[in-house]
């Protein structure tokens, strides 16, 4: 057999080698060609397919088109008017710059080109079938260019096979053209499919207009728009509220200086921002501008540039994830206090009718449940974050007894609920021999918020009046695993322990050593006195004061065999274990101390796995439910 001579690749090879990188389906062509018009200046940019792109793709704008003597250079590989020299490459502010996007469409295809220069007298068409130039001359066309490709991969038809059904294949087309529409509000753009018009945007809308023509109303209307710099980084756009999270991530779009991309650490970034506000399945709403030096980013990464490579990716990160934190912490910020940021809705009081009647009677006596514990403290002593030596940090926690403030809310001894109703004479009887707090008439305020308490259903949620009006429904036991995570934020990075008086030993696997090493000053930070004996037995010296001996080995099992990746998962851990549970029945005073904690916590509104901690109901959305709307 004799060995295969080194030769030069035709033309037309060499160019459809090259679509194979650039031309992966109809909705790459649309990219390339809509990418040109924006570079060309464009402030109007239609595109029309047919046959899902396959049969034909027309792109027309209005920028300053292509001098009749370079036409034929737009479509040679390698020619561009973008760039010149090799350090253009390092500060590249246009979409294209490559020089190969037109020769690989045309390779493709039945190609034709037409364009006319701004002031020029007459327009020139070029026309090229499968890399070959079929004809060219004067064409009558207003200043701008149009681009037709017809019969797309008729030379290549192994590549149709890959190609999905039409509907398909023009909705890629749609997608692609929205992206680029999001990152040029100041252009018009029209798509039309078979003959009928998908959507036509005007020039000149703000970002949540041109979204609310793709994205459902709910969704756009509570976008919340954020904008943060950072030195010479900026970042800006749109991101959705938690509660209207979705399963799929089709709703993240992200753009790096007005390029639309697909990149891990931007996504990371993102989701950064809403940790413990969503849980692991869940994904936000988000429209992303990142701004940052040309030089800072590589865009010469992949050959259809969604692909981007960052010089600081911890800057990039950190911006990120601190634009959009800002803006959620506002939101929820506004929810509890109130904000008019958000829509007020006429408040429709609601109080209780009393009436004068005397124990003895048969009356509707609401039995408040016995309390769980004997004394205030001994409540507020439950919170293992609340070290007893340090007074301060215990009162993070819980600040005001609860005797005085309630008492202002209590009824006269003879004064009761009227209830629709009456209790027995021995619910009676137990109900006067009950040592906790009486019933408080009316809604009580917590104390240092606008927030009306109203209640407990199903000895799981607690009944509010939220600031704005709504009414909210508190899950107890998300709030107060938020309270706890945030109290072991603040107090367990200083590395207190509590000798033991015989050291615990865990007999380790060999990765779990290596975990451990990993964990080892994180521990350390959360209150673990450690040594690491024969190299595969951790003995654990000390503990974080207030767990018990039991519940530390425990967290530390948990923490080695890789439950918890960080000591941030560890937290979340513990609160979890540590937090009143559902289906418990709180007293008055015990609502309103967990209450009280709570509103003071940042990222109220979410417990540490990301699940809701209060939901809520607008009049209006009340209303809705009462079908008055």
């Amino acid at each position: 057999m004799s060995t295969p001579e080194i030769h030069v690749l035709p033309t037309s090879l060499r160019n459809q080698i090259a679509a194979g990188e650039v031309v992966e389906r109809p909705s790459s062509v649309v990219k390339e060609l809509v990418e040109n018009s924006i570079d060309a200046g464009s402030t109007q940019v239609d595109v029309v397919v047919e046959r899902g792109g396959q049969g034909f793709i027309a792109v027309k704008d209005n920028g300053h088109g292509v001098a009749a003597d370079q036409l034929k250079l737009a479509v040679t590989r390698h020619a561009t008017s973008k760039i010149s020299n090799v350090d253009d490459l390092a500060a590249i502010t246009s979409f294209g710059f490559r020089g190969e996007a037109l020769p690989s469409i045309a390779s493709v295809s039945r190609f034709k080109m037409s364009s006319c220069r701004k002031g020029a007298d007459e327009g020139w068409f070029i026309h090229v079938e499968g890399g070959d130039v079929a004809d060219e001359g004067p064409a009558a066309i207003p200043s701008g260019t149009s681009v037709e490709v017809r019969d797309l991969f008729f030379n290549v038809p192994a590549r149709l096979k890959f190609l999905k059904t039409e509907n398909t294949e023009a909705r890629r087309c749609n997608q692609v053209l929205f992206k680029v529409a999001l990152a040029n509000v100041g252009a018009g753009f029209s798509f039309t499919s078979n003959g009928r018009e998908q959507f036509r945007l005007p020039a000149g809308q703000t970002l949540p207009e041109r979204l609310a023509v793709f994205w459902p109303r709910n969704i756009c209307e509570s976008l919340l728009e954020f904008s943060h710099e950072a030195g010479d980084m900026k970042v800006h756009g749109c991101a959705g509220i938690p509660g209207l999270a979705q399963g799929r991530g089709d709703r993240i779009v992200m753009f790096v200086n007005g390029r639309p991309v697909q990149d891990k650490l931007l996504l990371s970034a993102i989701r950064g921002a809403y940790k413990g506000r969503l849980i692991s399945r869940e994904y936000p709403q988000a429209v992303l501008f990142l701004e940052l030096p040309p030089e800072l980013v590589d865009v010469n990464v992949h050959p259809a540039k969604m692909e981007v490579r960052f010089q600081e990716e911890s800057s990039v990160f950190s911006i990120i994830r601190n634009g959009i934190g800002q803006a959620l912490s506002r939101y929820e910020l506004g929810i509890v206090e109130g904000d008019s940021h958000f829509e007020r809705q006429s408040e429709m009081p609601v109080r209780p009718v009393l009436r004068e009647k005397k124990l003895s009677e048969s009356v509707s006596l609401p039995i408040e449940p016995a309390a769980k514990f004997s004394s205030w403290n001994e409540f507020k002593n439950t919170d293992f974050t609340a070290m007893d030596d340090e007074p301060e940090a215990a009162a993070s926690f819980v600040k005001t007894d609860f005797t005085s403030s309630m008492a202002e809310h209590r009824p006269e001894p003879d004064m009761v609920h009227e209830r629709p109703m009456d209790y027995t004479a021995q619910e009676v009887q137990a109900a006067e021999q009950n040592q906790h707090e009486p019933f408080a008439a009316g809604p009580v305020f917590v104390p240092g918020s606008r927030i009306e308490y109203l209640g407990q259903v199903v000895d799981t949620y607690l009944v509010l009046k939220l600031p704005n009006g709504s009414l909210g429904l508190l899950d107890q036991h998300a709030a107060h695993e938020r309270v706890i995570y945030e109290n072991m934020k603040s107090l367990r990075t200083r590395g207190e322990s509590r000798p033991l008086a015989l050291p615990i030993d865990i007999a380790l696997h060999p990765s779990e050593v290596q975990r451990v090493q990993e964990m080892w000053e994180d521990l350390q930070a959360a209150g673990f006195m450690l040594e690491l004996e024969s190299g595969q037995t951790l003995s654990m010296r000390g503990i974080p004061p207030g767990l018990e001996t039991g519940e530390a080995r425990e967290y530390l099992k948990a923490a080695v065999d890789g439950q918890a990746k960080t000591l941030d998962d560890l937290w979340i851990m513990l609160s979890c274990k540590s937090a009143i549970k559902a289906n418990l029945s709180l007293a008055v005073d015990e609502a309103l101390s967990l209450l009280e904690a709570w509103v003071k916590c940042p990222q109220r509104e979410y417990c540490p796995h990301g699940r809701p901690v209060l939901v809520s109901w607008s009049a209006l959305e009340m209303e809705k439910l009462f079908k008055r709307k």
